[in-house]
C-alpha cells in the first residue's frame, strides 16, 4: 500500500504549478501565514475606519426620514438647528433631538474621528482614558484609539505606494541592466553611483522648508531613491538568467527582446523582488514615522504615527500615547517579518 502511495503523492507535487508549490510551503510555515491573514484585518479595518471610528453616525431616522451622515452630513437645519453648516453631532440641541421618541441614530463602535474635537471635556489635555475615550486624548485633545486607527491607514497605504512604485523603479532599471549588460550595464552603474551619494536627508529637509509637506511629495523624494536596493538584486538574476539554455534557444527562435524577458527571464528572476516586498512594507513605514516624528512628513491634521510618537516624548507621564503606538508598531514590524521570512523559505527551490 505504500509503494503505491508514495509515486502517487511524487506526481501530484510534480502536476502543480510552481506558483502553487510556493504557496504550499508558505502555508506550512504557520506563523508567517496566521500574520498574513491578521495583516490582512487589520488592513481591511484600517482601510474602513469610517465605518469604525467616526463622530458621525452610520445612520439616522429623524421625524420618519432616513440619513447616512458617514457619506453625506446634512446641515443642521435638517434637525432644527439654526445654521447651514454640517451637522455636529455633538451638538447638545441634536443630542436632544434625537432623544425623542421615534428618532435615532446609529453609531460607530467608537465615536470619535480622527480630528474631532470634544468641546465640552472638564479634563485637561491630553486626557487619560475614561468611558467616553477608551485611550484618552492626545495633547490637543483628539481621541487617541480614532488617530491610531486613521494613522495605521495612512502608514500602510503610504507604505504600500512606496513598495509598488520603488519596486517597479527597480525591476525596471535591474532588468535594462542585467538583460542588455555592456556599455548601458557599466554607465547606469556610475550613475546610479553618484545619485545614491547624494544625501536624502538634507534633500528632504530643503524640500519641506520650500513646499507645503504632503504624502504625494514625501512618496516622489522617497520613491527617488527606494528603487536603488533592489535594482542591484533584479540585475544580478537577470545577468544569470540571461545567458541560460533556454533563453538562448528562445532567442534563437527568433523572439524579441521583450518576449524573450517576459516569457522566460522576468518569471525567474522575481524571487529576490516578492520576499523583500514586506520588509520594503516595513522600511516604508518607518521612514514614514521617523520623518513625522522630525516633523518633515505629513501636515498636523493628517493622522500619524510619528506625531504620536512625538507626542509621547513631548509628555512622558501620559503613558496612553507613547504605549499604544509602539505597541501598533512593534506588531505592525512583527507582522510583515513572519510574512516576508515565511516568503523566503516559500520561494526557496531547495526545501521541498
Amino acid at each position: 500500500m505504500n509503494a503505491i502511495a508514495a509515486p502517487a503523492v511524487r506526481s501530484d507535487a510534480r502536476a502543480r504549478s510552481p506558483n502553487q508549490r510556493a504557496w504550499a510551503r508558505f502555508k506550512r510555515n504557520r506563523i508567517g501565514y496566521v500574520s498574513l491573514w491578521i495583516f490582512l484585518v487589520l488592513l481591511v479595518l484600517a482601510t474602513f475606519a469610517e465605518f469604525i471610528s467616526n463622530d458621525r453616525p452610520l445612520a439616522a431616522k429623524y421625524e420618519g426620514h432616513w440619513y447616512f451622515p458617514v457619506f453625506d452630513n446634512p446641515p443642521e437645519t435638517t434637525f432644527g438647528g439654526d445654521f447651514r453648516t454640517p451637522t455636529d453631532w455633538t451638538d447638545p440641541l441634536i443630542v436632544e433631538r434625537f432623544h425623542r421618541p421615534g428618532n435615532w441614530a446609529l453609531h460607530t463602535l467608537n465615536p470619535h474621528s480622527a480630528n474631532s474635537l470634544d468641546y465640552f471635556q472638564k479634563s485637561p489635555n491630553p486626557a487619560p482614558p475614561d468611558d467616553k475615550r477608551f485611550l484618552g486624548t492626545d495633547e490637543v485633545g483628539r481621541d487617541m484609539l480614532a488617530r491610531l486607527i486613521y494613522g495605521f491607514r495612512v502608514s500602510i497605504w503610504f507604505a504600500l505606494a512606496l513598495t509598488v512604485v520603488g519596486t517597479a523603479l527597480g525591476v525596471i532599471m535591474g532588468a535594462l541592466q542585467g538583460y542588455f549588460g555592456g556599455r548601458l550595464d557599466l554607465t547606469t552603474q556610475r550613475l546610479i553611483e553618484v545619485w545614491n551619494s547624494i544625501p536624502e536627508l538634507y534633500l528632504l529637509i530643503i524640500f519641506a522648508s520650500i513646499f507645503a509637506p504632503s504624502l504625494l511629495l514625501l512618496l516622489i523624494l522617497l520613491s527617488l531613491w527606494g528603487w536603488i536596493g533592489l535594482s542591484d538584486y533584479v540585475r544580478a538574476e537577470f545577468l544569470r538568467n540571461r545567458n541560460l539554455e533556454f533563453v538562448k534557444a528562445a532567442r534563437a527562435l527568433g523572439l524579441s527582446n521583450w518576449q524573450i524577458v517576459r516569457r522566460h527571464v522576468a518569471p525567474n528572476s522575481m524571487t529576490p523582488v516578492i520576499t523583500f516586498l514586506p520588509f520594503r512594507m516595513s522600511g516604508a513605514i518607518l521612514a514614514l514615522t521617523s520623518l513625522d516624528f522630525l516633523g518633515l512628513g505629513v501636515p498636523p491634521s493628517v493622522p500619524s504615527l510619528g506625531d504620536l510618537l512625538r507626542q509621547g516624548k513631548n509628555n512622558l507621564d501620559s503613558w496612553w500615547i507613547i504605549v499604544p503606538t509602539f505597541v501598533l508598531l512593534v506588531v505592525t514590524m512583527a507582522l510583515l517579518t513572519f510574512i516576508g521570512d515565511a516568503l523566503r523559505d516559500a520561494f526557496d527551490t531547495r526545501k521541498s
